[in-house]
């Protein structure tokens, strides 16, 4: 064998092995120049995958500043200035029919719209209501709020969505509802937590705070339970700085939401009952109304980008996509999340990896840093008098002893992987092809990750 083909030989074996990388890296080589960093993490000092942001959110156009400009030189603000032909009647007129629902009644907040149902269908003092544990605050505020009993089941490692099977272990005489939560953006597996709700005749209020136009088996998550809820604070994909709504259609059920959230006071003026002044002003509902000109439309793309991601990312074992149940039609993907399974990274925690990859240009978060059955409010609670008023002594232990939840607790300190998907996933393939590789470079070089120090 001559020198030359010794050398051909050599070059090809190169190139072979380049091209393997490419397979799970996705980054080409760079032959030939000296500055080539390919192969090595950013954070150690080689070329980063992304070095522009993503998209801006909440999203604004010129025709969203008009809308707000039209209403505030109306100089009619509040909602019973212009109760008929208002910004806020016409968005629940048409955030109604784009969930093909019959009714909707907009609140100041999704917590409000929560707490508004937790009122409409008479739960109280005494009563329970089984939720989960891995939300934000505003869930279970919605029913400590009516100082009835949140009750925090355990989640599903894969789908991080309130387990069914924990659900139906703590129905009791006293639970008058479940909550499950649309989390990410994403349905539950409302398939069997209706079964169970039908099974013990207990209302369901969906908590779709986080999923905006999600659909389930053909219908929009809010229309499958009794009543459903959102969230338009300014991170929500269709936003308008702070602001809920509630969607049914029964409609008695959804007159009472009415009259509770507008202090208690019927649309015909009477002062019928118990309510806090939960209503969206005006400003607020000239937002809405312009958000949902583009609202499906950018609902559409982040389901497009989200499976281009999910297709993408089976190349990396070590990260797993939010599992979607079987009648899944579609999410808001309001954020992107994964389960981080450090095995595949030789054992890296995941603030290492998370460390490395932000360095390579695309930030993930572990989200929720801790399920909500570890926060103080719960000793604050059964320390209350109406607490241990309205429930037994050895029910309040019976509760304290259950918030042990250890599929939520390993979610929150070890696996959540979390893209803020609102703006990020309203981008184009190329900014999809960054995220993926960011995570992909990481992976093909994840014996580097034992010289990352966080």
């Amino acid at each position: 064998m001559n020198k030359k083909e010794c050398s051909r030989r050599d070059f090809l074996s190169m190139v072979s092995a380049a091209s393997a990388g490419v397979a799970v890296s996705g980054f080409q080589p760079l032959f030939g120049k000296t500055t080539d960093t390919s192969d090595k993490l950013a954070i150690l000092g080689g070329t980063p995958v992304r070095n522009k942001p993503f998209l801006p959110w909440p999203y604004m156009d010129d025709h969203l500043v008009a809308s707000v400009e039209k209403t505030i030189r109306s100089r009619k603000w509040c909602r019973i200035e212009n109760p008929v032909n208002g910004s806020v009647a016409a968005f629940e007129k048409e955030w109604a029919a784009m969930n093909g629902a019959k009714y909707c009644v907009a609140t100041g907040a999704g917590t409000q719209a929560l707490n508004t149902c937790v009122e409409a269908l008479g739960i109280g003092p005494g009563d329970e209501v089984i939720t989960s544990p891995y939300t934000d605050m505003g869930t279970i505020a919605s029913i400590l709020v009516s100082r009835a009993l949140p009750v925090l089941v355990d989640i599903d490692r894969e789908s991080f969505q309130l387990d069914p099977e924990e659900v139906a272990k703590h129905i009791n005489e006293n639970t008058k509802a479940i909550m499950p939560i649309h989390i990410m953006g994403q349905p539950c597996d409302m398939d069997s937590i209706m079964a169970l709700a039908k099974k013990h005749h207990i209302y369901v209020i969906e908590d779709a705070c986080q999923a905006h136009l999600g659909s389930y088996h053909g219908k929009k998550v809010g229309t499958i339970g009794d009543l459903g809820c959102f969230s338009h604070q300014s991170s929500k994909t269709i936003p308008c700085g702070e602001g809920g709504s509630i969607i049914g259609d029964d409609a008695a059920l959804m007159e009472r939401c009415y009259t509770i959230q507008n202090h208690g006071t019927s649309r015909s003026g009477r002062s019928e009952t118990i309510g806090s002044k939960y209503r969206m002003n005006e400003i607020e509902g000239a937002i809405m109304v312009a958000q949902l000109i583009k609202a499906q439309e950018q609902w559409q793309r982040r389901n497009e980008n989200a499976a281009y991601l999910t297709k993408r990312l089976k190349d990396c074992p070590g990260v797993v996509p939010q599992k979607l149940y079987e009648g899944t039609d579609s999410g808001s993907f309001y954020l992107y999340t994964m389960g981080y399974r450090k095995e595949h990274f030789n054992g890296a925690d995941r603030a290492v990896f998370l460390k490395a990859v932000e360095a390579e240009g695309v930030t993930l978060s572990p989200y929720i840093s801790n399920g909500l059955h570890k926060e103080p409010w719960v000793d604050h609670i059964l320390g209350l008098k109406v607490y241990q008023k309205m429930y037994s002594p050895e029910r309040l232990k019976q509760y304290r002893e259950s918030l042990h939840l250890p599929v939520c607790d390993k979610i929150c300190e070890e696996e959540m992987l979390m893209l803020w998907a609102a703006g990020p996933l309203l981008g184009t393939k190329e900014d999809m092809d960054d995220i993926v590789n960011a995570i992909l470079k990481v992976y093909a070089n994840k014996n580097q990750l034992s010289k990352i120090t966080v």
